[in-house]
């Protein structure tokens, strides 16, 4: 049987959320990992835009975008309800996917940014922990006691941004989002979707 192919980056937060929510939904594909410095020509053929992740269908149809994949996803399976009809999922992502993820950017990469210190760039990004922090004050997960779209959609930028210095991350003041982090980490889903694949040469 000839599987949709998910070109991805095991490491890249878009291709994580896209590879779990795949996971989650029972959607087996052909996963090809990426190399940035040699992107396979058939990506770049259905996907000349060169980043991942890029899932072609079976029907040759191209999925470019990882909220798109996900949302395609769960169309297909969403058995524990990640779709919400709340507002505030597509605010939460939206707020996730733009200014935090700038200020990751540029508190990962702050020599890049050299206008302003990484201590700067990490707390314009802590406007957002803080946003978060207080929902997980009320509940379990973002949206209430069940984990829903956006948990995973956002959790592995947050992941990103606590690995830039551990040690500051674990000792700030953000206890239910450090919990609600390692739920996620150390979940099989996240796990079952980090294995490490060759990279994709053909």
């Amino acid at each position: 049987m000839v599987l949709p192919i998910l070109y991805s980056y095991r490491r890249c937060p878009y291709a994580m959320r896209a590879r779990m929510a795949l996971s989650y939904a029972g959607i087996a594909v052909e996963i090809r990992e990426v190399s940035f410095k040699d992107k396979p020509a058939h990506m770049l053929q259905v996907s000349p835009k060169g980043t991942v992740p890029v899932l072609v269908l079976q029907s040759g149809q191209v999925i470019e975008q990882s909220l798109d994949i996900m949302y395609w996803a769960l169309q297909q399976h969403d058995a524990d309800g990640w779709l919400r009809e709340d507002p505030q999922q597509q605010l939460l992502i939206a707020e996730n996917d733009g200014s935090f993820k700038q200020s990751l950017d540029r508190y990962k990469y702050a020599i890049r940014f050299p206008e302003y210190s990484a201590e700067h760039y990490r707390q314009q990004g802590e406007l957002f922990l803080q946003k978060l922090e207080q929902r997980l004050q009320q509940s379990a997960f973002l949206l209430g006691n069940t984990i829903s779209l956006s948990d995973i959609a956002i959790f592995p930028f947050i992941r990103q941004f606590a690995a830039v210095d551990s040690v500051w991350f674990e000792t700030a003041a953000y206890t239910r989002l450090e919990s609600w982090l390692q739920h996620l980490v150390n979940s099989t889903l996240f796990e079952s979707v980090m294995t490490k694949y060759p990279s994709y040469t053909g």
